[in-house]
């Protein structure tokens, strides 16, 4: 059921076309949701996110990193109970596109399936998740607000 609601496919050769930046993207969301990476200049809304790389983003996406990418971008807080995770890649290939989307539908299924151990952080897993593709573009997105990051993703092709 999640993998038929939350995987999108639209616009495959006009997004291989464009030329997005992954990072300037997350910036401006992180500067609309309050995502902050220094907890010195974090204020009290702020959601002090960090990098999910190496051994952690193993252990988050398990085959992630094999996967030939040329922009990737993952960050989430390291508070569980906080649910906010956000994940961007452009990848070589339509075929590595594919790969990535399906090990982020992993991620989201078992976190929806118990993997993140409060009720409500499950819940959140379960409705605020979305994976979606634009050619070889990939974003998985857990957020309250996550259709309008997801609308937000989709402009940028």
């Amino acid at each position: 059921i999640m993998t038929m609601s939350l995987l999108t496919a639209c616009g495959g050769e006009t997004a291989a076309q464009n030329d997005v930046d992954l990072t300037a993207f997350y910036n401006t969301l992180a500067e609309e949701y309050g995502w902050v990476e220094d907890a010195a200049s974090s204020g009290p809304d702020d959601v002090l996110m960090s990098n999910i790389e190496g051994d952690l983003l193993e252990s988050y996406y398990p085959g992630l990193a094999d996967v030939a990418t040329e922009q990737l971008i993952a960050k989430a807080p390291m508070m569980s109970a906080v649910v906010n995770e956000i994940v961007l890649v452009q990848c070589g290939s339509e075929e590595d596109a594919a790969t990535a989307a399906s090990i982020l539908q992993d991620r989201v299924d078992a976190q929806a399936e118990g993997g993140a151990w409060y009720p409500s952080a499950i819940d959140a897993w379960q409705n605020n998740s979305r994976i979606v593709s634009n050619g070889n573009y990939i974003m998985m997105v857990v957020h309250e607000s996550c259709d309008s990051i997801v609308s937000d993703f989709n402009a940028l092709f």
